[in-house]
């Protein structure tokens, strides 16, 4: 570990490692469970006793309206205390990124926290919350599996479900119980920089992928959370929200949608909350003119015509970008629109006061207040965290991340995801005793192919990580054909001096790391605004060695090739595989075949984006 990582989680730690002198060893009343609820004795040392039992009527019965208020909100790990949990004992608490900490690590924060909460007079267990939109990606060591999109060109429903269970049982060891994820939105321009989180643009595909993954989620023992309701992937290029000084160009914009439009997405959240999805995340976006965080028409909808029990959670400081002249009124009309808890970095303590008051003052109602309490208690109940706040009798699958099992799972993944678009003369597969020129940057670059909500937000290339893996335990392409040298008898050349002793180019192009709005991008091509440096050197070399060219495509989205089509004999679309890359190298060698198929329409060119026009159709895809 280097200096700086070193220094980061020394103060990350210090926030919670306040200590506790002058406490006495007096046990106090605390926590709760469900029907089966136990009210527990806890004392300073964290050891609990059960005496009684509660149901969510007799918690609700107890507890003050500032102790209600503080269930609905949800702030940053790095903002909240332990000594703040114990005063205060807010609902829940989610992590940040940028520092890959051990399992070890992240389990005494989030339990160091739960023992505070449970010290509190309200004594009611917190969850912790995290964006594990492909595996545990805040954790070092951690499997993580390839992207939305690649999911969605896998289409195979027990995989995903499979997929679901292992990031479960991850999240599990690391102590996180909430994932946000999956994402089940429908992405329809591909200059949107979360294309890469959307499954699909077909309702069905998104229906089914995302039901796999979130009742494996759930049979894993982790609560998903389906997002972002409603229309996120839709939004029109150009419409992109303009708030905190940063103006994107499609992120957070409007969505313009007919009715028989907006039922298919509603269609989607059906078929979530059908598959036991508990939490809903709404989205940053406006439908139809009107801010998703303060449209309670579509929130209530939710809520008594589609029969979601669970509770609703904003998403990053968003209620920031609603209609109010300040906090206080943004936080009254989101509750009142219909959300529960307030996911505020730094402002939930703010927002809980305000709460508060608007409660007493008679600005939020009474009902719609008891009624946001009560739906986050008891699916903290479902959950089962009052049984087990601590953890301590949790069966989880592996004793620990990483497992070779969950890797082997990823790297099939991986191969089922691949989509052949080109294939001239049946250059692929590769013949045994080919000698293969590889170039190209995105050849042996972990970090490209793991993309954004990787370690860090955006994320990071190897390169870009002064040539170390941004993943450690990763393989890339590069590292999946040095496998195979002897069983396939390959010669693998990187030196371009060599170039001219290969029978075939190996041309391994990508896009950089990215993640929401950073993403957005009017230029999507393969040499674009957000290629690889490489790229476009790498194209001009294959072309001068006039060999056989094979190209590979690490990318987020079904980016711009048409300009170079003609120069490739075959060309694979890998999308962000993760951190088994090796799965690649196996489909290469015919050691497993081709499977994936478009689940998104490929363009030729911006101007039909939205268009019939299209280089290959929705489930597009050559096999051996």
């Amino acid at each position: 570990m280097n200096w700086k990582k070193a220094a980061i989680k020394a103060a990350l730690l210090c926030v919670f490692l306040v200590a506790s002198a002058g406490c006495s060893a007096k046990t106090k009343e605390a926590a709760n469970v469900p029907e089966s609820s136990e009210r527990v004795l806890v004392s300073e040392d964290g050891e609990s006793t059960s005496i009684s039992k509660e149901s969510v009527d007799e918690i609700m019965l107890r507890l003050t309206t500032a102790q209600k208020a503080a269930q609905m909100v949800q702030g940053a790990v790095y903002s909240i205390t332990e000594d703040d949990m114990k005063k205060y004992d807010y609902g829940s608490v989610l992590s940040t990124f940028g520092v890959p900490m051990e399992a070890r690590e992240w389990r005494e924060i989030i339990l160091g926290l739960q023992k505070n909460a449970l010290k509190s007079e309200a004594g009611i267990p917190y969850i912790f919350g995290n964006d594990a939109v492909h595996g545990v990606n805040t954790c070092a060591g951690t499997v993580i599996f390839p992207h939305n999109i690649g999911i969605g060109a896998a289409n195979d429903e027990e995989l995903t479900y499979q997929m679901g269970r292992a990031v479960a049982d991850e999240t599990r060891l690391v102590g996180v119980l909430w994932t946000f994820s999956p994402c089940v939105a429908a992405a329809e321009d591909p200059r949107w920089g979360r294309t890469y989180e959307s499954y699909s643009t077909e309702t069905e595909l998104i229906k089914k992928m995302g039901s796999s993954f979130a009742k494996g989620l759930i049979d894993g023992g982790a609560l998903p959370c389906a997002k972002h309701f409603l229309g996120d992937g839709n939004t029109i290029y150009g419409s992109g929200e303009n708030s905190d000084g940063t103006y994107r160009l499609i992120d957070r914009g409007n969505a313009q949608l007919s009715e028989a439009k907006i039922q298919e997405q509603l269609d989607i959240y059906q078929a979530m909350i059908d598959s036991g999805v508990k939490t809903i995340m709404i989205s940053h976006s406006s439908l139809n003119g009107v801010k998703m965080h303060e449209n309670e028409k579509y929130i209530t909808m939710l809520k008594e015509e589609m029969g979601f029990d669970g509770f609703i959670v904003s998403d990053w400081n968003s209620i920031h970008n609603i209609s109010g002249g300040n906090l206080k009124e943004q936080t009254i009309a989101a509750v009142n629109a219909g959300i529960d808890m307030l996911m505020e970095d730094t402002s939930y303590e703010e927002c809980r006061k305000y709460i508060v008051e608007g409660v007493e003052n008679g600005n939020i109602p009474k009902e719609r207040f008891e009624d946001a309490v009560r739906r986050i208690i008891s699916v903290k109940m479902e959950l089962g965290i009052f049984d087990d706040p601590m953890m301590e009798n949790q069966n989880t699958y592996k004793d620990q991340v990483g497992s070779e099992e969950y890797r082997e799972l990823a790297r099939t993944l991986v191969e089922e995801s691949l989509v052949l678009l080109k294939n001239e003369k049946e250059i692929l597969p590769l013949k045994k005793g080919t000698r293969i020129f590889v170039t190209g940057p995105a050849a042996d670059d972990v970090g490209a192919q793991c993309g954004g909500w990787t370690i860090s937000w955006q994320g990071k290339t190897d390169e870009d990580n002064g040539g170390h893996k941004w993943v450690p335990e990763g393989k890339s392409i590069l590292d999946g054909l040095k496998a195979l040298v002897e069983e396939y008898e390959l010669t693998l050349i990187t030196d371009e001096s060599q170039a001219s002793q290969a029978d075939v180019t190996l041309l391994c192009l990508g896009e950089k790391p990215y993640s929401e709005w950073e993403g957005d991008s009017e230029d999507i091509s393969i040499t674009g605004t957000m290629a690889l440096a490489g790229n476009k050197k790498a194209i001009e070399l294959a072309d001068s060695l006039g060999l056989p060219t094979i190209t590979l495509l690490v990318a987020g989205r079904n980016i711009m090739i048409q300009e170079y089509l003609d120069l490739w004999d075959a060309a694979v679309i890998c999308y962000l595989p993760g951190s088994e890359g090796d799965g690649i190298a196996n489909v290469l060698s015919g050691k497993k075949s081709f499977q994936g198929t478009l689940p998104m329409p490929y363009y030729s060119e911006i101007s039909a984006i939205g268009t019939e026009e299209v280089l290959f159709p929705v489930g597009y895809g050559l096999q051996y």
